[in-house]
Formats: C-alpha cells, structure tokens, sequence
C-alpha cells in the first residue's frame, strides 16, 4: 500500500451525533486504527444540539473536527459537515456504527475501481450483544430492519448514510441532502445520484458494525423517525389531501406477505421466536399507524428519532 499513497485522495468522514458520546468515541477509536494513512483523511463530527457536551469526546481525537448544527435532522448535520469538508472523497457513517479497520481503504478502492461512480453502499453487519441469544427486540430489527446495501442499490438505487461513499463533485452536481427531511434523505439523494447517470457500487468489504437496537424504546424510536421521514417524503409527491387519504387506508392494508416471508426465515430458530417476532411486530405496527394519524390528522410534525 506504501507505494500507492500518493494515489490516494483525500476524504472526509462526516458524522452526525444527537445525545450519543458513548457511541461516538468507539466509532472514533475505530476511526483511528484504519488502514489508510492517517495524512490521508479527515474527520467531521456534527453535534446537532446534544445536550452531552460532545468536546468531551472529540478532544481525544487530533484528526477531528467538531462543528455545531443547531437546527434538529441528520441530514441538515451532514450538510453542515459537507460545508467543511476537504476531501475530495466523502465518507459518511454514523456515531453508533464500528468501522472495521479496512473500512476506508476499501471503500475508496471500491470508488475508484471503475469511471463515473456516483456512489459505493459499504456493508452493515448488524450484530446483537448475545448473538446467540438476541432478545426479542435485537431479534426484530435483524430480521426486518436491517440494511441489506445490495437490495437497496437494486431496488431502490440508494444507500444508507451509516455507510456510504462518494466524490464532492457528485454532490456538487445533484446536491446536499433535503434538509427538510429527519429520516429517508438518504434515498432521495441516492436516487438523484442515480437518474444524474452516475454508476452504484455495493462495496461488500467495506464494512461497518451496528449494534442493534435492544429495548423497546430504542426500536420506538428508530420506527417513528422512519415513519415521519415516509410520510414527509409523501406529502411532497401527493399534493391533495384526497390522495393523502388514499395513501393512509392503503397504509392501513395488512403486511401480509411480509409477515409470511419474514416467518420462514431460518434465524427464527424456535416458535418462541417467531412469537416474540410477532407481538413486536404487532406494538409497532399499531405504533406507526398512530404516528401516521398524529401527522396527517393531527398536524403533527416528524421526530427525530
């Protein structure tokens, strides 16, 4: 690799973090044992209003930068990062993720192996605390919340941010992310990459760690800033409150087929699983159709999670 580091361009890692230092300095240990020379990369920390004092942690860390974005949106943060960057490779993750330590060699290599990439969606390897034994809420966000990158670029021709990669003039050429968003921007932006004719990567051995979520609380959360970004994104598209309506009472139509598909998944080894599996499944179902009703009918506004 010695030899190739004149090659190598410049990133900058940007990270958003909201109440989360704990996180935060093991993604930053995690950080600063990469692979790629250390004279080669920058490290951008957002703090979007926490009310930890993210100094704390950032201090330790001599290739950190820590900026402040006031407004509350993980994507509004990752602009504020943008605004600062350097590089001329971006990375993104996030506070709660653990970069493996070939992480950024890898993703830049993956960007740079073939002309016109717009963007590389890096791996996710979600893991419980016991992996042998997930309670039911790790259980339920491996199985159906997970972030399988490679069906994302194919279906959807996006990425997610706790693990994505690209050029700064690909975001000068289609943009920062929708500030007005608190979850899906991701989507959006990887979706704008797409139809601008830029190529998607899956770049499997570039790999970051994400614990799962294990209580109820944490799993809420992550479901109603997924709903709020979903019904933001709608009102954009559906302009008429008539086909608002139309969307909810489809909303409110069974997962039938996601249900049947999910329980013929091996990693529910037992029937006590699959009941675990099921009654969660049935809490945050009824808690997204209340969130949904709380947005659209009662003039309510997205959280952030």
């Amino acid at each position: 690799m010695a030899e190739n580091v004149h090659k190598m361009p410049f990133v900058s890692i940007i990270i958003p973090v909201f109440n989360d230092n704990r996180s935060l300095r093991i993604c930053l240990d995690a950080l600063n044992t990469q692979t790629y020379p250390k004279d080669k990369y920058e490290v951008i920390v957002i703090d979007n209003n926490s009310q930890e004092i993210v100094s704390d942690v950032t201090n330790d860390f001599e290739q950190v930068t820590l900026a402040h974005e006031s407004r509350p949106g993980s994507y509004i943060a990752r602009n504020k990062g943008l605004s600062l960057a350097k590089g001329n490779v971006i990375a993104f993750t996030d506070a709660d993720c653990v970069p493996t330590p070939t992480w950024l060699e890898n993703g830049v290599a993956a960007l740079l192996s073939e002309p016109n990439v717009g963007l590389v969606a890096g791996h996710i390897d979600l893991f419980a605390e016991d992996p042998d034994n997930p309670n039911p809420f790790e259980l339920y966000e491996m199985l159906a919340l997970g972030f399988p990158q490679d069906q994302f670029l194919e279906n959807g021709q996006f990425g997610v941010t706790a693990n994505l990669f690209t050029f700064s003039h690909v975001i000068e050429a289609v943009g920062d992310f929708d500030k007005t968003l608190k979850s899906g921007g991701d989507k959006q932006w990887g979706q704008r990459v797409f139809k601008a004719g830029y190529k998607q990567l899956y770049g499997k051995d570039a790999c970051v760690k994400h614990p799962t979520r294990n209580t109820w609380d944490d799993l809420y959360k992550r479901c109603t800033r997924i709903m709020g970004g979903r019904y933001d994104a709608i009102k954009t598209s559906k302009t008429t409150q008539l086909a608002l309506l139309i969307d909810f009472i489809s909303f409110l139509k069974p997962p039938v087929r996601f249900f049947i598909r999910t329980w013929q998944d091996k990693r529910l080894r037992t029937p006590r699983q699959k009941f675990q599996f099921t009654t969660v499944m049935l809490r945050l179902r009824g808690a997204a159709i209340k969130e949904r009703m709380r947005l659209q009918f009662g003039g309510g506004i997205s959280e952030r999670g």
